[in-house]
């Protein structure tokens, strides 16, 4: 990160910290190893300072709420609460606490999640230590970080092929509610819940129903 005999700080080109002053960062991760090493990492920096850390989702928002972050990292699969539900609460209840998502599994769809979410930062997990630090720092001074490859991968991603109900009805059949069950909740018949599980499957491109949940996930169509 820095040359030998150098203090840790920020990178040339790298915003300082709100006011110039440390930047406060409660992390969430659940895994203990990477929460220790991302807690550590971040504390070497100088302007830098991990004030809190979670291991589950819902964790999160009353320990943002007690010691009042500039930024929060968050990992996307978080136990009970995920990242980005948490996310989304954060900016109601602690808006000058902005969110850095970490995710383990790089797909446009939870990109497009996340920005809905509004989230400052999205990185995957296998980021190097100085960026991860960096990304703080730009977050915190207000900025935006969003991991260039998964940028990319979402800009490529085609149109929604699916209609709002073919959307509705896989939503819920990957929620794990049959054709009968689905029928009963949206005032259909049986056979027209299964004639739109059935397009839904034809258009994209998918080799049955569980197929086309994961290929309309990964997309970010449910």
């Amino acid at each position: 990160m820095t040359g030998a005999g150098s203090p840790p700080g920020p990178a040339a080109g790298v915003p300082p910290g709100p006011a110039g002053g440390v930047i406060r960062v409660l992390v969430a991760e659940d895994m203990r190893i990477l929460r220790d090493t991302m807690v550590a990492v971040l504390n070497l920096e100088d302007d830098i300072e991990v004030v809190v850390e979670v291991s589950d989702g819902e964790a999160i928002v009353p320990a943002a709420i007690g010691q009042r972050p500039d930024v929060a990292v968050v990992d996307i699969d978080l136990p009970g609460t995920d990242g980005l539900t948490a996310a989304a609460e954060l900016r109601e209840q602690c808006p000058a606490c902005r969110v850095l998502i970490l995710t383990a599994l790089g797909n446009p769809g939870n990109l497009r999640r996340a920005v809905s979410a509004h989230v400052a930062g999205f990185l995957v997990k296998d980021t190097p230590a100085a960026e991860l630090a960096d990304a703080v720092r730009t977050v915190a001074a207000g900025g935006r970080v969003i991991d260039p490859q998964l940028a990319l991968a979402a800009l490529e991603v085609a149109d929604n092929p699916l209609s709002p109900r073919e959307a509705q009805v896989l939503r819920m059949f990957a929620a794990g509610a049959g054709p009968a069950e689905i029928a009963a909740a949206v005032h259909l018949s049986y056979g027209t819940v299964r004639n739109y599980l059935a397009s839904a499957v034809t258009k994209l491109g998918a080799r049955n129903r569980v197929d086309a949940v994961r290929i309309a996930a990964e997309a970010g169509w449910l």
